[in-house]
This record gives C-alpha cells, sequence and structure tokens, in this order.
C-alpha cells in the first residue's frame, strides 16, 4: 500500500489511504500482470475500459464527465512514462471529487 500511496504523492497533497485499498481491492489480479497494472494513455480502448469499468461502476460517473476527467488526469501525469492503473483511478476519483464513494 506504501508504494501506491507514494506515486499517488507525486500529483496530489494528501492520499486517502481507504480509498487506495479499495482501489487495489478492486482491481484484484489485474495489479499483477505486467501490462495491466497500467494504463496507457494513448490507447482509446484502454480508456474505454477505465470509463466503463472504474468509472462506471465504482464511481457511478457517466461516460462524458468519466472520459473527460481520464484525460484530464493522462494529461497531469503526462511526464511519466508509466501510469499506474491504482494512481490513474485515485486521481480520477479525486479529480471528480468522487473519493467518498470508495470509502
Amino acid at each position: 500500500m506504501a508504494d501506491y500511496a507514494s506515486d499517488i504523492k507525486k500529483y496530489t497533497s494528501s492520499v486517502n489511504a481507504a480509498a487506495v485499498e479499495s482501489i487495489v481491492k478492486f482491481c484484484g489480479i489485474a495489479l499483477r500482470g505486467k501490462d495491466s497494472q497500467y494504463v496507457s494513455m494513448t490507447d482509446d480502448d484502454e480508456i474505454k475500459r477505465v470509463v466503463n469499468g472504474f468509472c462506471a461502476k465504482k464511481l457511478a460517473l457517466d461516460a462524458k464527465t468519466a472520459e473527460a476527467a481520464v484525460r484530464a488526469v493522462g494529461a497531469k501525469m503526462s511526464a511519466d512514462k508509466t501510469k499506474h492503473r491504482v494512481t490513474v483511478y485515485y486521481l480520477v476519483a479525486e479529480h471528480t471529487k468522487t473519493l467518498s464513494k470508495l470509502v
């Protein structure tokens, strides 16, 4: 959990540990895969998976709001070549002010 929190702290001042734990639980086995633990912001299909998966199921966001948030997070993280799935999901929830839905 500490590794996830330290990565998230590169982009935000405080980290809600319960929200991180919820995201890790939601992602499950996907975090074990070499490729699946990262989000490719250059792949439109991957963005749609994030929008239709995490954003719709966990945050109850509509597709337009979710896609805008994912793209905004991608822009925020643009200097980082590897965008960890937990960090992306956390920042999307923070961006859309829906962190409370995770705890």
